[in-house]
């Protein structure tokens, strides 16, 4: 680190970008250790990422124009933010789509109406407050359905093009309150519907669910045996080359006047590699490996995102935001209750689902998981909501809600808004 001689009385340290990785991966370990000795922490399944960063941001803002000043080089930020979005595309299968059937698709509908409304919902409320409406998209679905490394691409996107001031820092504030919030709900949720309707594990076998369980039995095996090159390289170099034809896509998409952030073309040219391997086994893509290579590249990523927040910009909207988020809440057990429920079938799998809902549309899949785990050890076996959920949370919802954010803020700024 070196000191940047400035004409304030507090000095100004310039942190290059492998310090920054350094300390990222540093804020990681950190938030793990908070997050084994802290118990109500578990308990709510906030990532380990998130309390670090947090720690890091709450420093950053103690010392700001008192003590010290810190310059960021965050060049490595948005590779790893491109690189965890490339996994998702490649868990993109169209295969095991198919065949999870028609109970996919209508998942699939009732999370993007869900995010419809989330964005619809921010949208009124921001402009009844006198914000500016994108504010209500970024405390929406943003960073709701999307989760934290959503919220820190999109808020960066938002502050470029629409000139929204904070916008990658509310973004984040409002995806680590979701995640905490979805952690104590989802369950309650679930175990709510679960007593009200007396429903309980169903007894008749599911041959639909037997056969998705069976491919993807099949898949992970094929997987293994064909991965004989160090597969850690193997899986890093399929997602450069996804993330380097992406690029292109990207650029290409730009010129037509479609505005997305950058890691689109390469989530689209991993869903493409995918499907190809899927059919012809070409480049011998393992799920597994790459929702390793994924996890790691989001865990450094959200870190560094939360280093570099300036909380000072977000002063000014505290009880404003915090009215959204609440309305957010209220929309989201709503929508648990009287949409998903009933959509999927009123059953008992039906009512797991419910609380894993909850977990990703205001979080993320593995809150969504952690929700169905503790409904599922009290109250027993959910296989169609295991199978489901994961397969919409976890790549379905991330393409429909890029598309859906970039729609309703073109339409907000183009009604003058």
């Amino acid at each position: 680190m070196a000191e940047v001689v400035t004409a304030s009385a507090v000095p100004t340290i310039a942190v290059s970008a492998v310090q920054v990785l350094a300390l990222s991966c540093a804020g990681w370990w950190l938030g793990n250790q908070a997050r084994r000795r802290v118990a109500a922490l578990e308990r709510l399944n906030v990532p380990g990422p998130i309390l670090g960063g947090l720690v890091y941001a709450l420093l950053l803002l103690a010392l700001r124009d008192r003590v010290v000043n810190f310059q960021l080089d965050l060049g490595l930020r948005d590779l790893l933010q491109n690189a965890f979005f490339t996994t998702i595309g490649f868990g993109a299968s169209l295969s095991l789509f198919r065949v999870g059937g028609p109970q996919v698709l209508l998942f699939f509908a009732v999370a993007a109406v869900g995010a419809v409304l989330q964005n619809g919902l921010g949208i009124g409320l921001a402009k009844a407050l006198g914000l500016d409406p994108l504010l209500g998209i970024i405390s929406g679905s943003v960073a709701l359905t999307g989760g934290p490394a959503t919220a820190a691409a999109f808020g960066k996107r938002f502050e470029e093009v629409y000139h929204v001031v904070g916008a990658q820092e509310l973004g984040l504030a409002s995806a680590m309150f979701g995640i905490t919030m979805g952690g104590l709900l989802g369950g309650n949720i679930g175990h709510r519907l679960i007593r009200k309707h007396n429903l309980s594990p169903a007894q008749r076998k599911d041959q639909t669910l037997d056969a998705l369980a069976d491919m993807v039995h099949d898949q992970e095996a094929q997987e293994t045996a064909h991965n004989t090159e160090p597969w850690l390289l193997h899986t890093v170099s399929l997602i450069a080359l996804a993330m380097g034809a992406g690029s292109l896509v990207s650029a290409y998409l730009k010129s037509l006047g479609l505005e997305f952030p950058s890691y689109i073309g390469a989530m689209l040219v991993a869903g493409v590699l995918r499907n190809l391997d899927d059919r012809w086994r070409w480049f011998g893509v393992s799920e597994r490996r790459m929702d390793e290579v994924g996890d790691t590249a989001l865990a450094v990523f959200i870190v560094m995102a939360l280093l570099s927040l300036q909380l000072w910009q977000l002063v000014h909207l505290a009880l404003p935001l915090l009215i959204l988020l609440m309305a957010q809440l209220v929309l989201v057990w709503l929508m648990c209750v009287y949409l998903s429920f009933p959509a999927m079938g009123r059953d008992y799998d039906s009512a797991v689902m419910a609380g894993g809902y909850c977990g990703f549309m205001l979080g993320t899949t593995a809150n969504a998981m952690a929700c169905m785990t503790v409904l599922t050890q009290k109250h027993g076996p959910a296989p169609r909501a295991f199978l489901i959920v994961p397969l919409v949370g976890a790549s379905l919802i991330d393409f429909a809600n890029a598309l859906l954010i970039t729609q309703m803020a073109g339409g907000v700024r183009a009604l003058g808004w």
